[in-house]
């Protein structure tokens, strides 16, 4: 992004803001901004000029407030960095999620795009390679608590012999729990196997390289709509039950 077009770590908290109350409410006022950055509206009325002079939002007052498709991809890549941190420091590094969620707002405004998307490739090489997985970072949760029951390394070695012993078991056997993504679960996660037509479901997953060998999660099922949210590199995406048909995903443990 050309530095002129770049905004300070403070927009980017606006910008963020009305992403996530425009997705909620479809459009937001300076008071739910107001309320949700914990601002009074003076500031909220300065920063809604300065977006709207910038061509993020579109702004009249006393009027609701909306993201320009400029401002759309900036807040998604700013939702992403807070997203790919969130997912860093509590699913590996073991923090609580109030303190995570705080880490994250103050160190999302500042990550570059080649740090995020290894922490993102980290995260999901730990959830699915046996050496790894829940049994090491169970292994860590306990070493961090100083806890009697830590999972040594002869132990951890063990159980990825097992899995490794399973997986190639059910690969031989083709017996691989491949189903669409329509049909996972709430909060189940799978790995991509593939993608398939060309609309425009399949043109946005490419285009921000969700493809085949990337994991992704069920976040939300939205029945009243027909549609399921997704979460897959750090994006967070809609896609209606049929569009989620067309991608196979091989099924993990929840």
């Amino acid at each position: 992004m050309p530095a002129s077009e770049a905004l300070t770590a403070s927009m980017e908290d606006y910008l963020e803001a009305i992403y996530h109350i425009v997705r909620k409410k479809q459009a937001a006022r300076a008071k739910d901004i107001a309320r949700r950055l914990a601002v009074n509206n003076s500031s909220v009325t300065g920063a809604l000029r300065t977006l709207s002079e910038k061509g993020y939002i579109n702004y009249a007052p006393y009027d609701v407030i909306t993201l320009t498709p400029k401002g759309h991809k900036y807040a998604e890549d700013v939702v992403r960095r807070h997203e790919a941190l969130m997912d860093f420091f509590t699913k590996v590094l073991c923090v609580e999620a109030e303190e995570a969620s705080d880490a994250a707002c103050k160190m999302e405004h500042a990550v570059s795009r080649t740090i995020l998307d290894r922490l993102i490739r980290f995260v999901e090489f730990l959830e699915i390679c046996p050496r790894g997985g829940e049994s090491l970072i169970q292994g860590f949760r306990n070493h961090c608590g100083r806890d009697d029951n830590f999972i040594t390394c002869r132990d951890s070695l063990a159980e990825c012999l097992a899995v490794l012993k399973k997986r190639q078991s059910e690969i031989e056997g083709e017996r691989l729990d491949t189903v669409a993504l329509r049909d996972l679960g709430l909060n189940q996660r799978g790995k991509i196997i593939r993608i398939k037509g060309k609309g425009e479901a399949s043109r946005r997953l490419a285009e921000l390289e969700i493809t085949p060998g990337s994991m992704v999660e069920v976040i939300r099922t939205l029945p009243e709509t027909a549609a399921i949210e997704i979460k897959a590199r750090g994006y967070r995406l809609t896609l209606s039950n049929d569009d989620a048909a067309r991608v196979e995903v091989e099924r993990y443990p929840a």
